[in-house]
């Protein structure tokens, strides 16, 4: 025991010796080994217990100017003990005092330095933790510092979201709740850190019309849109029952104040992003300068108009049809992405977007805009191949909202597009029904639609009434699509009588037989016969096979099945059969109405 004592007190003694040393020095005569050995005993005091003896160093007067020259050497040995002692241990306690201290007395730009390698160093579980203790300290030190106060502000809020990037981003309520590695807590924190610095660029503002130092709010431009983007763009950002105040919520109300204070809210809604940010020659780095910048964009413009944070703010002065050409180019921004979190966002962006406008009201000029051609394509491909279910039908029901607010142009427009690029036959067969909806309202309203009725509707006849690869078209695959189109011509054979002939469907008659009807025959007889001999085929090797349970493949819309009994397989072959039957049944009926109609027709002429 007294071995061990006889340690520490050397440690604390140590100290006492170079303090001595360097308190009759003066400032300039201050040595590279006196730095060393000051660093070295001070080390070995914190890690044997003895923070309390080196506070009482520290807070010594006479050792001002050593702590200011030297103490921020201290910085790194410091934060190791820090996270060594528990909560409730004094030692922790005479650590933090120690951090303070040096954050009062130690030359700023060396201690600034200090810090922010300290941060830059730490990683995984202990990022958030490091920054929450080493925010006050820098903060101190930056409101002190007189020369490049804004680059620093800068490098240090970089940095600082540089580290906190990598971190997964809770997600569930749980996840929120929970907070595993606190990064909920830090987020609301670095806001607090940034808060004097804002404040210093409202107070400069309001003193001058022309505010000069541009350099700390463009800094604090650059953070807001860091912010955007990680976390808030990857956020859960809905109210959620049983958590008071919504930690990301809370964050993303602080980042709009801090851009509503610093004058960019609006501009930054409406202009887009007009930072000063230098023109990068590297391709690559404006590149992906341009991509986070419309990522960020995208995310405050889902914060203003789907959570409305910051919307008191905003001039109620910009039509819905205005709003929703913003948002267009974020709309699709969002739709790109393949993250839930971000698709959601899209698409509650969208939603909300439409929802504020009347239907039938959407001038088809704005079809001149790329995005609006754009993004219907993404929504086809969400609903088409997204994973989440949920995502898919929402996008469903968005398209069909966004179809609704067109007007007749507009719809017939969007139609011709979206017939020609979904490649997806159930897309095609619910645009199809649309087109039958439209021509629904032509027939049975007093005004005359000129876009589905007459010539403009038989130029889209001629897309839908067709078969892709003709007699060869692969009738399972494209069944949706089919049945759509028989259905549609049927209620057009029903409703329009052929001395009418509103919709032209008799006069382009004979080229919808070539095209349509007569290919479509001889393509069922074609595919019913192939799947009739495929299923006698499978039931005669199934009484040749030991077992019924005989496992081998089958190939369905040229498509590989995974591997199936015989027995799995013909019920695959039945139900393709089941589909054509169907198709047959709607073509007969098709066909039969047209015969009666025609007759009729020729009895009244003869």
């Amino acid at each position: 025991m007294p071995e061990e004592h006889s340690q520490t007190t050397m440690a604390v003694d140590e100290l006492q010796a170079i303090i001595q040393r360097c308190q009759i020095l003066e400032e300039a005569d201050f040595k590279g080994e006196d730095f060393n050995l000051f660093l070295v005993a001070g080390q070995k005091c914190l890690e044997d217990g003895y923070a309390a003896q080196l506070l009482e160093v520290i807070q010594n007067e006479k050792n001002k100017v050593i702590i200011k020259n030297m103490g921020w050497n201290l910085i790194s040995p410091l934060v190791r003990c820090i996270f060594t002692y528990k909560e409730e241990d004094d030692k922790r306690e005479h650590c933090l005092r120690i951090l303070d201290q040096l954050a009062q007395l130690c030359n700023p730009k060396e201690l600034f330095l200090g810090l922010l390698e300290q941060i830059e160093q730490t990683s995984g579980d202990q990022v958030c933790q490091t920054v929450m203790l080493l925010l006050q300290p820098l903060q101190t030190v930056l409101l002190k510092l007189q020369n490049k106060k804004a680059y620093s502000v800068g490098l240090s809020l970089a940095m600082i979201m540089n580290q906190l990037t990598p971190l997964p981003v809770p997600y569930t309520k749980q996840q929120i709740q929970e907070d595993k590695l606190g990064l909920c807590q830090c987020c609301n924190a670095v806001v607090d850190f940034a808060k004097p610095f804002v404040n210093e660029v409202v107070k400069n503002m309001e003193k001058s019309s022309e505010y000069d130092d541009m350099e700390l709010k463009e800094e604090l431009l650059k953070f807001c849109m860091k912010s955007l983007k990680y976390p808030l763009l990857t956020a859960q950002l809905e109210q959620l029952e049983g958590i008071e105040e919504h930690p990301f919520r809370h964050f993303a109300t602080e980042i709009i104040n801090i851009l509503w204070n610093i004058r960019e809210l609006i501009p930054l809604v409406f202009l887009h992003h007009k930072g000063k940010s230098p023109p990068w020659e590297n391709q690559e780095f404006a590149d992906i300068e341009r991509k986070n910048s419309a990522d960020s964009l995208a995310c405050l413009s889902y914060l203003m108009f789907v959570q409305h944070f910051g919307i008191e703010c905003f001039p109620v002065v910009f039509s819905p049809s205005y709003l929703l050409l913003c948002n267009m180019t974020h709309i699709e921004v969002l739709l790109k992405r393949t993250e839930e979190s971000m698709l959601s966002k899209g698409l509650d962006l969208f939603e909300s977007s439409l929802l504020r406008m009347e239907d039938n009201s959407l001038l088809h000029d704005y079809l001149e805009f790329r995005d609006f051609i754009n993004v219907p394509q993404d929504l086809v491909k969400i609903m088409t191949l997204c994973p989440m279910e949920h995502l898919r039908k929402k996008s469903l029901s968005i398209l069909q909202l966004f179809i609704d607010k067109f007007d007749s142009e507009g719809k017939y427009t969007l139609f011709r597009c979206l017939l020609k690029t979904s490649n997806h036959a159930g897309v095609e067969g619910y645009i199809i029904k649309n087109i039958k909806d439209q021509i629904h309202l032509s027939l049975t309203k007093e005004y005359d639609n000129v876009w589905f009725t007459g010539h403009h509707l038989i130029s889209l006849l001629d897309l839908v009434l067709s078969l892709p690869e003709g007699a060869e078209t692969d009738l399972l695959q494209n069944s949706d699509r089919i049945m759509a189109s028989l259905n549609l011509l049927r209620y057009l054979v029903i409703k329009d009588c052929e001395s009418d002939n509103q919709t032209g469907v008799w006069t382009t008659l004979t080229r919808i037989e070539q095209n349509f009807l007569k290919p479509l025959r001889v393509g069922l007889n074609m595919s019913k016969a192939h799947y009739e001999a495929e299923i006698k085929n499978k039931k005669e090797n199934r009484k040749e096979a030991h077992s019924s349970n005989t496992v081998c493949s089958v190939t369905v819309s040229g498509e590989k099945m995974p591997a199936m009994t015989t027995g799995m397989q013909l019920q695959v072959l039945h139900s393709a059969l089941f589909t054509f039957d169907l198709i047959e049944s709607v073509l007969a009926r098709v066909e039969e109405l047209i015969e009666v109609k025609i007759k009729a027709v020729m009895d009244e002429n003869s």
